[in-house]
């Protein structure tokens, strides 16, 4: 069984800058691919960014040149920096993991931006 730890999350002003990360714990496995979704009240989960094992990335337009996406294969983690935080940003943050075809998420992180 695979299991996604998130941390990170909290409450900032517009303008500054938070770091999630996920860590991935279970048995022996492979990660074909890692990456941050969220979803606002009321609204439908979207993608943030996600990075394969060869580190390709690839970014939702609201939130390139901001956000960035790292992985750690050795520590079967992925890192969100987060810059320039607006409030549009607020949301539950979750992590997910393409594990041999199948999808893990984890509980979710709370980011929230004040104006």
């Amino acid at each position: 069984q695979v299991q996604l730890v998130e941390s990170g999350g909290g409450l900032v002003q517009t303008g500054e800058s938070l770091r999630l990360s996920c860590a991935a714990s279970g048995n022996r496995f492979s990660i074909g691919s890692m990456g941050w979704y969220r979803q606002a009240p009321g609204k439908q989960r979207e993608l943030v960014a996600t990075i394969t094992r060869s580190s390709l990335t690839n970014y939702a337009d609201s939130v390139k040149g901001r956000f960035t996406i790292s992985g750690d294969n050795n520590k079967k983690t992925v890192y969100l920096q987060m810059n320039s935080l607006k409030p549009e940003d607020t949301a539950v943050y979750y992590c997910r993991a393409v594990i041999y075809s199948a999808i893990y998420w984890g509980q979710g992180t709370q980011v929230t931006v004040s104006s």
